[in-house]
């Protein structure tokens, strides 16, 4: 006998049903029908829970290495200001080692803002973030109201606990 998926054994279900067969023999089939759906979607739900511990684990492998990677870059700056006051002190233009060239040089000055408030208004940008009120489009499309650019999709899902 092949193997049914969970909507094959829907069907098979719901064609019994409509057959004329001993009450006995109906149930025992319909019974079996469902366990085995029910251990598919078991099967499913397990997959699931490890799917959701896989994304818990990624998103927090990510926070750990974005946390990393801020800590390398800082740790870049202080070694490389480091290095360049050590060459500036002592007045070297351009240092050979067995394993580097360095080169100390002027970069683009950065601008520092001491305090936003106290900065005079034309040297102040505002940006704009615009998106949609979607509590008031659902509320309205909830409603019935036709709203161009915009729709309800219907979301149905299931808990597994």
């Amino acid at each position: 006998m092949t193997e049914m998926s969970a909507f094959q054994i829907n069907a098979k279900i719901e064609e019994l049903q409509d057959k004329d067969l001993d009450p006995q023999v109906l149930v025992d089939t319909i019974e079996s029908l469902e366990l085995t759906r029910n251990e598919k979607l078991d099967g499913a739900a397990g997959l699931i829970d490890r799917s959701d511990m896989k994304i818990t684990l990624a998103k927090r492998k990510a926070k750990e290495w974005a946390e990393v990677a801020r800590v390398e870059e800082n740790k870049k700056k202080r070694l490389n200001q480091y290095v360049t006051e050590v060459i500036d002190g002592a007045g070297i233009k351009e240092l050979v080692t067995k394993e580097h060239i360095f080169k100390p040089r002027n970069f683009k000055d950065s601008v520092v803002i001491d305090k936003l408030a106290d900065l005079p208004k034309e040297y102040i940008t505002y940006i704009e973030d615009v998106k949609a009120d979607k509590k008031k489009l659902y509320e309205d499309l909830k409603a019935g109201t036709e709203i161009s650019g915009a729709h309800l999709k219907a979301n149905r899902g299931t808990t597994i606990k």
